[in-house]
């Protein structure tokens, strides 16, 4: 159930107690830890990385600003787990920041995912939160973008994400993985780019370099395929 979708390109910084959003809806978490449970999703507006997979490039520019209170009322009331997302919502700091405090004040049940590039500094999310933060890899045409001082705000319940494209790509997660002890920081999520990478070929290349992650695949396309709202 899409809540909210808007092609306005309405343009300046948004204040603490407004955000630019993209779209809110209902659906199945696709990935990660928590996939196919009922979530919440709120899309912020805007992104600084132009990642070559992107499957959400029209949040780059759509989008309309909401007061936090009428997104936290949008929410609904049966729904216990919520994902902010973008775009990147870290480009909207303080707006998401109090999103997250009167989502904590106001449904004390919620449990809020904050997906993002790994690009900008996390240290100010309330520990509270789940962090599912991207590496990018050089399939991604952004790599090198990720603050690595994000690394030593991790929770060993966050989760990093590695996009996978191509045996390129598999072999520089390796790496990041070995040199900085990512499977003791935190859970390692590796997932195949969409119908670019069969998930056997990254299944068994897993398996021979006998590691310790996740293989994702995102549950939502493979429901509905590519799709808004889902």
């Amino acid at each position: 159930m899409q809540i909210l979708e808007t092609k306005s390109s309405e343009s300046g910084k948004t204040g603490s107690d407004t955000l630019k959003i993209t779209e809110m809806f209902l659906s199945l978490q696709g990935e990660g830890s928590h996939s196919g449970l009922p979530c919440y999703f709120i899309r912020t507006s805007g992104c600084d990385l132009r990642c070559s997979y992107c499957d959400t490039d029209y949040a780059f520019t759509e989008g309309r600003k909401l007061p936090v209170e009428e997104i936290i009322e949008s929410i609904p009331d049966h729904v216990h787990l919520v994902q902010i997302t973008g775009g990147e919502p870290m480009l909207q700091e303080k707006g998401v920041i109090q999103l997250i405090n009167k989502i904590y004040a106001d449904r004390k049940s919620c449990k809020i995912l904050l997906e993002t590039g790994g690009h900008r500094s996390l240290a100010n999310i309330p520990d509270q939160v789940h962090i599912v933060m991207d590496i990018k890899l050089p399939g991604s045409g952004e790599e090198n973008k990720v603050l690595l001082s994000n690394l030593n705000i991790l929770k060993k319940t966050d989760e990093i994400k590695f996009v996978i494209q191509d045996r390129n790509d598999f072999l520089t997660a390796v790496n990041w993985i070995h040199e900085h002890s990512l499977t003791d920081t935190c859970q390692i999520l590796m997932s195949p780019v969409y119908e670019k990478l069969e998930p056997d070929e990254l299944a068994r290349w897993i398996l021979s370099e006998r590691l310790n992650v996740r293989l994702m695949l995102q549950l939502h396309k493979i429901i509905w395929g590519e799709k808004r709202g889902v």
